[in-house]
């Protein structure tokens, strides 16, 4: 099992530089950090954590754009694979993203994952011009159209919400296949999609019985055909050894710790408890 970390990233508390570069001298595998673009101050979607349109963290309206902030992650680390939980990849244009994140697996000899949701918030989706009802759809057409563009010499791609001729796009990633988690729900309609376009799943901070997720997921994954296993990346609050042991038989391959919003140095003194506990379940230090 490997264990990472991921970081709420706002314009205060510590930097997601300095935090990678702490995760991995620390041992850790992984470095996830979320993205939404803006917040609408007037909302109908509800936050899944508090079933209303409340928030339960100031850190939504002040998060960092993902992609700067790995991209000061790659450049202060070697190791560590950089990621994000989640990515809302419909709320860019999908041509530019492609290019950033080619630009990023490049810079960091191959170490990004694409983590990605379908959008909670419809509201913020609308302003970019994504219809609420469609945005499985949109996700899944962006996604194959980024595909096409990192792996093709001339890529092209035609649907309805993404077209785009014959084109020239470098540089390729250095990963002959950029992988794709998906962070939503663990329901049927979810995991359909992950069986089909995806290479594993992301739970949720509300998850409450991720072991019977993940035998819905292997049905779903088997049934489309997949070789292997998906990847499954499970958030987790404190080390937990039963915990962590009954994901591991139900097929949990990451486990998640978020970092507390909190000053450098407090965050710092974190990272080393966390990674105190966990190296008796697993985790191995440099």
């Amino acid at each position: 099992m490997r264990f990472g970390i991921v970081l709420f990233t706002s314009d205060r508390g510590i930097t997601p530089a300095v935090a990678a570069r702490a995760a991995e001298e620390r041992g850790f595998d992984s470095f996830f950090v979320p993205e939404h673009t803006h917040i609408p101050v007037k909302r109908e979607a509800a936050h899944p954590g508090t079933g209303t349109a409340a928030l339960p963290d100031d850190r939504y309206l002040r998060t960092l754009d993902p992609w700067v902030a790995l991209g000061t992650a790659a450049a202060v680390t070697s190791r560590i694979e950089l990621s994000t939980a989640v990515a809302l990849p419909t709320e860019s244009d999908c041509i530019t993203l492609a290019k950033t994140i080619a630009t990023l697996d490049h810079l960091s000899s191959g170490r990004v994952t694409l983590g990605a949701g379908f959008g909670w918030n419809t509201d913020e989706l609308a302003d970019h011009g994504v219809p609420g009802n469609k945005r499985r759809t949109v996700l899944r057409e962006y996604v194959e159209a980024m595909r096409a563009l990192w792996t093709e010499e001339e890529a092209s791609y035609t649907g309805d919400f993404v077209s785009f001729g014959p084109s020239w796009a470098y540089p390729k990633p250095v990963q002959p296949h950029i992988p794709l988690l998906i962070g939503a729900g663990g329901t049927d309609k979810t995991f359909q999609w992950i069986a089909r376009s995806a290479d594993g799943w992301i739970t949720t901070p509300t998850e409450s019985d991720v072991s019977a997720s993940t035998g819905l997921l292997r049905k779903h994954w088997n049934e489309a055909g997949r070789e292997g296993a998906p990847r499954v990346v499970a958030l987790a609050f404190k080390p937990n050894p039963d915990q962590l042991s009954a994901w591991a038989e139900a097929g949990v391959t990451d486990v998640l710790y978020g970092l507390p919003d909190k000053p450098e140095p407090e965050v710092l003194a974190y990272l080393d408890r966390l990674s105190d506990k966990l190296v008796p379940l697993g985790l191995s230090k440099p």
